[in-house]
């Protein structure tokens, strides 16, 4: 069942609208209840998104990792819900596996977006990383929601994570990057990382536009003097000003232009979405 691609109001000018989905029901209206299990989420923007494709395949493959909903299930799903974007206004539109009772159902919650930052202040949380599966998102949503939480009592924006070795491996809702003369670098991949969607798109942009793109472990006094960038689907892309790396006001204007090119690659969300499959 498709759902008209419109605006709408009431409850979802504030919070949003949680809408459960069936494969043979279609939508309909959900509550909060269950345990959210895995989550994603994009920047939809006039109806337009950027790499919706890869958020779906980020989900689907996280969703893999429980006996349901089953891939054919979470494709449908996916379909359905880039069917029922709005096509006006600026909406942060999150996807989620809930369980609830004996199994799991899909859920969607479409949020109006908050208001895009340009920059932001990191927050060294205390200790290692803890979480228990940093490669599916959602899973350690609660504990991530907490550090946030403290970075905005201490003043900043965004909390960084840090590896048992001291590394700097993300943001508790951003990947991170930096630049070491004109190469593009980030921590190396693995189960301790989240598949960052945004990451991937500008490191393709960069490798086009002739940079480097390379994978390095970094503590805090490593990154002293180079840039910092924090990377999302909301924000894309902000300058790191507090907290990690050296931060200089030609920074913000390289930063605007990178950001203009990653704004480029959104296209119409119906268009955007290709069926996935899983094994």
């Amino acid at each position: 069942m498709n759902t008209p691609r419109s605006t709408p109001t009431s409850t979802a000018a504030t919070e949003g609208v949680r809408r459960w989905w069936d494969a043979d029901g279609g939508w309909s209206t959900a509550d909060a209840a269950g345990t959210v299990l895995v989550i994603d989420s994009w920047l939809v923007d006039e109806g337009r998104v950027r790499g919706l494709d890869r958020h779906a395949e980020r989900f689907g493959s996280a969703c893999d990792r429980f006996s349901e909903p089953g891939a054919v299930r979470t494709n449908r799903f996916l379909r359905a819900v880039a069917e029922s974007l709005p096509a006006r206004g600026r909406w942060f539109p999150r996807v989620e596996l809930v369980e609830t009772g004996p199994g799991t159902r899909l859920r969607m919650w479409l949020r109006p977006a908050p208001p895009r930052t340009a920059t932001v202040r990191l927050w060294s949380a205390a200790g290692a990383d803890r979480r228990r599966l940093p490669a599916v998102k959602g899973a350690d949503l609660d504990r991530l929601a907490s550090l946030r939480a403290a970075a905005v009592t201490a003043g900043a924006d965004e909390a960084l994570l840090v590896s048992t070795e001291g590394h700097v491996v993300e943001g508790a809702s951003t990947s991170i990057v930096w630049w070491r003369g004109e190469a593009l670098c980030g921590p190396p991949p693995g189960p301790g990382l989240l598949p960052g969607i945004t990451r991937a798109l500008l490191g393709e942009l960069a490798r086009t536009a002739g940079h480097q793109v390379v994978t390095e472990e970094a503590t805090a006094p490593d990154l002293a003097g180079v840039p910092v960038w924090t990377l999302n689907a909301l924000h894309g892309i902000r300058p790191v000003t507090e907290g990690l790396g050296r931060f200089r006001d030609t920074d913000a204007a390289v930063a605007g232009r990178w950001q203009s090119r990653l704004a480029a690659l959104a296209v119409p969300a119906g268009a955007s979405l290709i069926p996935v499959v899983h094994p």
